[in-house]
Order: structure tokens, then sequence, then C-alpha cells
């Protein structure tokens, strides 16, 4: 699929770094491709965080704004996956 302005959502920050929550039904290995974001780019800023919810297959992950060319591409790190356990 591709990025989608509605998943996208501004949920606090500071000091230059904001967080980010984006729910998609698209795969980390998806979103965390370069470019994929671009759509974005003018919203998001190096080094900002974003909480990655793939409403598929239940899983979270973390990723950061590594890097927004002039040209608007942006490129996000692998992402580090939230371990969601239910020990009870």
């Amino acid at each position: 699929m591709a990025y989608a302005a509605a998943g996208l959502h501004l949920i606090g920050g500071g000091s230059g770094c904001r967080m980010w929550v984006y729910r998609t039904a698209d795969a980390i290995a998806t979103v965390n491709t370069a470019a994929y974001f671009n759509d974005a780019s003018d919203m998001l800023s190096v080094r900002d965080i974003i909480c990655v919810q793939d409403t598929n297959v239940p899983s979270t992950n973390w990723v950061n704004v590594l890097s927004i060319s002039s040209a608007g591409v942006v490129d996000v790190s692998d992402g580090t996956v939230v371990v969601e356990t239910d020990g009870d």
C-alpha cells in the first residue's frame, strides 16, 4: 500500500522533537522503506519519533526520522518492535 495522511497523528513534542502515531495496514517492512513518508516531509523533522501500529497484524514498532533530503525524501529507521505480552 502507500502512506495515508489520515493515519498520522501528532501526539506531542517539544524542544525540537515531536512524537507521532501512525496507524496503517502496511507491514513495518513497507513503512520503513525510504520515501514511504515523503508526503509528510513538510510535517516531519529529523529525529522525530513515530509509533507505527500495524492494524492487520497486531504489532507496534518505534521508528525515528533519520533524514529528509532537500527533495523531500524521508528515510526512517528500521523500527524497534514493542514486545506485546500478557502473562496472566
